[in-house]
């Protein structure tokens, strides 16, 4: 038998050195390796002309978030693969050729949190399979493959809105933005198309390589051939281009006066004259134009078309998004239906939609939890009231129930205020509306921008000042009388005690009557502009439009936040506190959420489908975030 002698640990470890060197060796140029790839990605991002980044998305939809159903607000449609898709201010939606839903992608689900709207599907360059190129509005483009979804991210904000996409046969990605012109990206490089469009509002793009057609908000058509740019904006009846088509060498420009037909860079003549040409498609000899509110117009192309040709019958009611030709068939895209043209029937059939929608419209502007309902304000469609299942909802819509500002309950005497553009409007404890107050009793202005009630009345701020509604009847109280500025965004009681936000600054109030006011000339009140009040204990919490969250502490003295280092936007009375926890909705950052018992903010885009956060509520363990595009619940202890 052989005995054997192991080493002495410290040779053990100098062995184990000699044999893994060889080891660590081949790591070591492994990791050279993909650290010069990094490298030169970051290179080719720093030698582009405008950074961007690409960004794999591989999103798992958080289960604490439900979205609140709404119409999704189509947008645009393409034939992809066998599936025709479907752009949506709620996302993306995927349909086989026989109208069936295939699958469906979110805003603030399983993609970014923003709108969807122009689609252009095509092979890019360094690409080797045709991907579906879809504009957002916020976050740059999005390239899906079928399977998976990657972003082009650039970094530069203003150029995330993206207006229009346009893949081009060399493989270029055109990419049209709000506010700053037209781009082209190269697959490494992104960069601007041409210096004639750097501050265009894109609109449309149409043609090719060669001859390009690129429509503006403000600045009319421009046509690209031969490395030159044409300005035609004197060739159409309004310098607003709403949409483009490109058929047998002609093209057409559509405005809100009509549509130009051009041929060879050239005006030929006027079509569908007088009316608003949102979306055009042709088929054979026939424009088929959809307008804002009169369907589907049918223009025959002969010498001589009849300036008003009929619509097809059984054309959409609704404004027409988008119009499109899918390998022989005519599509036309409204705000929550796609409907096809039966050519042998001359109608429109309506062949995909979202499902059913329990949402009156996909913009909140005030939420509320009033007698165990949700209450839903709308910026221009009145008001929802739920029940709690979240399945049936009650709409109002009238005169004065139109634009809504604020909701408040008073669960105590089992009354509900909401405050609109054109009054104040009293509903009951069953949800019916009893009474309308306005200036016509004594309010300084129709439009009431808040409500608090206190013990024995109101206080309703208006952007003339604060009327005071009790048994006595009404009073009213501004600038004279103290205010310290007559514009009054929100308004919060406790007690004897009134705290008014101002355009210019806090008033606070004992007894009806003005005791201080803090501006940023005579405190550290960090701005003016105040928009939300929230009471935290014996503290107010301010929020401001441009410095984000301030505190007013018992004893007059004003403070921010340390984590709160860089200023953002608080939406009108966005603003809500539940438990340990107060949260803030935010004009183009999300939801900030401050937890009380660590002293810090934090910020999350969780499930939301925007981040432009314009109402908060919250109950049952439940915080409801109502955006611009739409309304959801999120576990309040997923947010904890």
């Amino acid at each position: 038998m052989f005995r054997v002698t192991w080493p002495p640990r410290r040779w053990r470890g100098i062995l184990a050195i000699v044999l893994s060197t060889p080891l660590l060796a081949i790591a070591l140029v492994f990791w050279r390796a993909a650290h010069v790839k990094e490298e030169t990605a970051a290179e080719v991002l720093s030698q582009s002309q405008l950074p961007f980044r690409i960004v794999p998305l591989d999103r798992v939809a958080p289960s604490a978030v439900d979205p609140i159903a709404a119409s999704p607000g189509f947008r645009d449609l393409a034939a992809y693969q066998d599936m025709i898709a479907v752009s949506a201010r709620a996302g993306l939606f995927l349909y086989s050729r026989n109208g069936v839903l295939v699958h469906s992608f979110r805003a603030g689900l399983e993609l970014p949190s923003a709108e969807l709207g122009s689609m252009s599907a095509g092979i890019a360059a360094g690409a080797s399979e045709p991907e579906l190129f879809i504009a957002t509005g916020g976050e740059g483009v999005l390239a899906f493959n079928g399977a998976r979804f990657r972003q082009i991210l650039p970094a530069d904000a203003g150029l995330r809105i993206v207006t229009a996409v346009l893949v081009l046969g060399s493989g270029r990605l055109l990419i049209g933005t709000e506010h700053q012109g037209l781009l082209v990206f190269d697959g490494r490089r992104l960069t601007e198309f041409h210096p004639g469009l750097k501050t265009a509002h894109i609109t449309a793009l149409a043609g090719t390589d060669g001859d390009l057609w690129i429509g503006t908000l403000q600045n009319g058509l421009f046509h690209y051939r031969g490395g030159q740019l044409d300005d035609l904006a004197a060739s159409l009846p309004d310098p607003q281009v709403l949409s483009l088509a490109v058929s047998d060498g002609s093209v057409y420009a559509g405005t809100p006066l009509g549509v130009v037909e051009f041929r060879e860079g050239r005006r030929q003549r006027t079509l569908a004259d007088g009316f608003f040409a949102r979306a055009m498609v042709r088929r054979g000899d026939m424009l088929q134009v959809g307008t804002e509110d009169e369907g589907i117009v049918a223009v025959p192309l002969e010498s001589r078309p009849a300036p008003r040709a009929p619509s097809e019958g059984g054309a959409p009611p609704f404004p027409v998004v988008r119009l499109a030709n899918l390998e022989g068939d005519l599509y036309a895209v409204g705000d929550s239906a796609i409907y096809r043209l039966d050519p042998s029937q001359r109608q429109w059939r309506q062949v995909l939609t979202g499902g059913p929608a329990l949402m009156a419209d996909r913009n909140v502007a005030s939420l509320a939890l009033s007698g165990g309902k949700l209450w839903i304000g709308y910026f221009d469609r009145g008001l929802d009231v739920v029940d709690e299942k979240l399945e049936r909802a009650v709409h109002h819509e009238d005169d004065a129930l139109f634009c809504v500002n604020r909701i408040v309950a008073n669960e105590a005497e089992g009354r509900t205020a909401v405050a609109t553009a054109n009054g104040l409007v009293l509903f009951d404890s069953a949800g019916t509306p009893r009474q309308i107050m306005g200036r016509k009793d004594g309010f300084l202005s129709d439009h009431v921008t808040d409500v608090a009630f206190r013990q024995g009345g109101m206080v309703v701020a208006t952007p003339a000042g604060l009327s005071f509604v009790d048994r006595s009847g009404v009073r009213s109280l501004y600038v004279f009388h103290g205010l310290v500025n007559n514009h009054v965004y929100t308004v919060a009681a406790q007690g004897s005690r009134i705290v008014a936000g101002t355009l210019g600054g806090v008033s606070v109030l004992d007894d009806d009557t003005v005791r201080t006011n803090y501006t940023t000339a005579n405190s550290h009140l960090k701005h003016n502009w105040i928009t939300a009040l929230v009471r935290v204990g014996d503290e107010w919490f301010a929020g401001t439009y441009g410095a984000g969250v301030l505190r007013l502490d018992g004893n007059g003295e004003w403070h921010s936040f340390p984590d709160l280092k860089d200023g953002f936007v608080v939406n009108p009375n966005a603003m809500v506190l539940s438990g340990g926890q107060v949260y803030a909705g935010s004009l183009d950052r999300g939801l900030f959420v401050f937890d009380r018992a660590s002293g810090r903010w934090r910020n999350t885009l969780m499930g939301l489908p925007s981040k432009n956060v314009t109402a908060l509520a919250a109950g049952g363990g439940y915080l409801y975030a109502g955006t611009d595009n739409g309304l959801v619940r999120i576990s309040e202890g997923a947010l904890r």
